[in-house]
Order: structure tokens, then sequence, then C-alpha cells
């Protein structure tokens, strides 16, 4: 098929793109633009960089804006068949890449690699090869490709076959397993990934605690890194977005009704996660619940607000554990609520508004994530925050390695010890925290989204 977008001189490969679509009740196309890091980065290398960004239709809506011939300039969104990307995408990439790299299998049950997998492992391999083969045909000669995440492992290699020429670069947004962990795969599995990966001139990682993980996977299992350089970008909170944005009149509407929800003068311990089963949203929970047995005094003196935004709720198992937070914040406010203070104040459906009303509001951000690549959320809250917070942050967030000196340090496993950690954050003097909060912004926005990516690119073709 001859190129639809002309020879592209950079391209950016994801699974997400840009823009997503919904059919309308009158058959017309609504287009809902993203945010992110991605959408942030794209824009700044200019509308005269000839950049296109590949990704696949998501939803139905997607698809048949593909179909129509609708779309954004700058955007190619595949048709992969619906079939192939729920094996590709949930399947493979979010049931079995994303637990290992985030180290979350129950190994005495958990994986099993059957028949069943090594159907889906089909599908993942075709899902690669579909955006390879988009890509070569829409690169000019010598062009620079970054390809993104775990989604897309094979990609670069595959790329690599059909366009010799082109200088490509693959970024992880998630932790590397470590070579105990990536073993796991199967032998061959775990091969392909290695070296569709190593197909690339140059791999990024958000923290050199990643970076190394994978370096010593590809020494053990793949004889080296070859001619493949790894380097490290830690994405950035995007400061004058976030700043301007959480003063705007529907931020303000909520932190009123936020307010209202916390009570007068109460101190605010807040979170903003999705419902993934790294973010241990439960642990923190049962941290809280044993600050308030052992310090009684912050009883009706401080609130929860946890925000925890259902994600792949397609999988049943982030559906059970997005019911075991809502269950175990009911159990906190029966056992501790009283007619004047709910001890909880626990929000499910997102909205970016209320969550900035949120950080604004801040006294203590609890981060304790099990493993996790970066983590914006603890860059952003410091960001945002009117007064100043204290960050209570797992030493497994890749966002520790940057914050860590101005963050009181958790292990997420234990809650006794996360309890305590609260205890402190809520106890610090407001200029040590307001101090601790402007050094954090300051580590937070050394590299924002729009610099890491042309950091990438020039690292890419240097």
């Amino acid at each position: 098929m001859a190129s639809t977008y002309g020879a592209a001189r950079v391209l950016v490969a994801s699974n997400r793109g840009p823009v997503s679509y919904t059919v309308s009740e009158d058959g017309s196309l609504d287009a809902k633009r993203g945010g992110g890091g991605l959408v942030s980065g794209l824009s700044a290398i200019g509308s005269d960089a000839d950049a296109l960004w590949v990704c696949s239709a998501l939803s139905d809506g997607d698809r048949e804006a593909v179909r129509r011939g609708a779309g954004e300039d700058g955007v190619r969104m595949l048709d992969i068949p619906a079939g192939m990307h729920a094996d590709a995408y949930n399947g493979i990439a979010n049931s079995v890449l994303w637990f290992v790299h985030h180290m979350l299998y129950q190994t005495p049950l958990e994986p099993v690699f059957d028949a069943e997998f090594r159907r889906q492992w089909a599908s993942y391999e075709a899902y690669n090869r579909a955006f390879a083969e988009a890509l070569a045909e829409e690169a000019a000669q010598g062009a620079a490709v970054v390809v993104q995440d775990y989604h897309l492992t094979l990609v670069p290699g595959m790329l690599r076959e059909l366009r010799p020429d082109l200088r490509i670069g693959h970024f992880s947004h998630t932790p590397w397993a470590p070579p105990e962990y990536f073993r796991m795969l199967p032998d061959d599995v775990a091969g392909q990934v290695l070296r569709g990966m190593l197909g690339a001139d140059r791999l990024g990682f958000l923290t050199e605690r990643w970076a190394q993980a994978f370096t010593e996977c590809a020494e053990r299992f793949a004889g080296g890194l070859g001619g493949t350089r790894v380097g490290v970008h830690g994405l950035g909170a995007d400061a004058d977005f976030l700043r301007k944005r959480a003063h705007e009149p529907d931020v303000e509407e909520r932190m009123a009704a936020l307010r209202q929800e916390i009570g007068e003068g109460r101190r605010t311990i807040v979170r903003v996660d999705r419902t993934e089963l790294s973010k241990n949203i439960v642990r923190g929970l049962l941290a809280y619940r044993r600050l308030l047995e052992t310090h009684d005094e912050w009883r009706e003196r401080v609130v929860h607000v946890a925000f925890a935004y259902p994600s792949r709720q397609d999988l049943a198992v982030y559906r059970d554990y997005t019911a075991e937070v809502q269950r175990v914040a009911d159990e906190i406010n029966a056992e501790y609520g009283t007619p004047g203070w709910t001890p909880v104040v626990l929000h499910v459906k997102d909205d970016f508004a209320r969550s900035l009303a949120a950080y604004r509001l801040a006294d203590v951000a609890l981060v304790n994530p099990i493993r996790d690549g970066m983590n914006l959320v603890a860059k952003e809250v410091p960001v945002v925050s009117d007064a100043g917070c204290a960050l209570v942050l797992s030493r497994e967030a890749g966002a520790h390695e940057e914050l860590g000196e101005d963050a009181i340090t958790v292990n997420p496993y234990d809650v006794t010890g996360t309890a305590t950690a609260l205890h402190e954050a809520l106890s610090m003097r407001p200029e040590e925290r307001a101090e601790r909060s402007k050094r954090l912004a300051a580590a937070a926005t050394a590299l924002p989204p729009a610099q890491w990516f042309v950091d990438q690119l020039d690292a890419l073709r240097g």
C-alpha cells in the first residue's frame, strides 16, 4: 500500500495514540485528545519535523475512524483486528510482560505457559509485525523511530530487518525485571524479547536501576548488548502546565467540594492512583488504619483522600482488586468514623480536575507502589501543593532515585513501617515540609516531557 502520509523523518510508535474516537448517536465521530508525556514531547519537536505517530485502533470508534479515513494530521492509526489486539494487549503485554517486569506473579500458581499462551504469543508477534511494517512504509531514508514500551518489544528487531537504514530507539516506561525473574519466561520467548529490543540502536529507561537490569538480562541470555546503546531519561513533571491547570475554575470548584468532605481544620493524606496491582493501594489503606490504631491523637484530625481510578477492568484480577480497595475503605470508615468525620474519602471515578484539587490540599502525599517504572504522581504533588507537602515514597518507585533524599522512604510491604512514616509526615513542622516540597518540586521538574523526548531524539541521532 502506498503511504498516505508521505515519508516521515521522526516516527513514534505506541499502543495508544494521542487521540481516541467515539461514534455518537447520529453516526458522527467525536475525537478526544489525550494528554501525558508523549503528547507533550511530540508537540515539542515542531510542526516542521515531518513527524508521524503510529498507534493502534483501541476501540470500535477508533476502528470506524480508520475505515472512514478520518483522523488527525500526523497520526496513523492501525486497524488491528479486535481479537488480535485483545490477545496481544491483555493476553501478553498486560498479563505476562507487565507482571514479569513488576515481579507480581503468585509463583505457586502463576504463570502458566500453555497452549493458550502460545496462541496469544502468536498474536503478539503479529501485532508487533503490523507496527514494524507500517513504520517501514512511512519512514523516510535514515529517519528516527522511537518505539514505546512493553507492548512493542519485538518491533525494533523486526523493523531493523525491513529497514536497516533507520535510526531505531525503544523506550521502556516500566521497570525491567532482574535476570532471576525475567528467566521465568519460556526460553524462546525471552530470547525473542531480548533480540527484538536489541534490534534498536539505542534503548531508553526511566532509571539507572532498570537500565542495569536489562543489561544484565542481555549479558546472561543474549550474549551481551552488541552494538545497542543504553541510556536513562527520567521523565519529569510538566510544571508550567500543572500549575496553570491547577488554578482553573473547575479545580477551584472541586477544592471547595473536597474541603466540605474533609471538614474544617483537618490534615490530609492524599493518594491518586489507577487501581493497578502494582500501586499497592490496599496496603496504603491498611497503613492508614494502623496509624489510627496506634496514634489515636490523629482520629478526627486527619482524612485519607484516596482516589483509586479503575484500570484494566476487562481483567478479572483488576476488578477484584478494585473491589478490595472499596471494601477496606468502607471497613475503616465503619470502624473509626463518627457523625462528623469520615476517615477515608474514596473516589473511584476518574476526574483530573479533582486530582489536581487534592494535590493542592495535600499535607502528605502517599506513594507506596510495590514496583513502578517512575510514578509521576510523586513528582506532581509537590509541584502543585499550595502549602507544601511531605512525601511518603516507596523505595521501589523509580522516582525514588531522584526524590528519595527529601522523601520519607518506606518498604511498600511493611504496613507498620508505612504507618510510622505517615505519623512522621503528619508531625513534620510546616517550615520543613515547605522546604522539602520546594526541593522535591525542583527535582521533579528537571526533565519535563518536551525536553525528555527531544533528549531521546538527540541521543538516538548522535
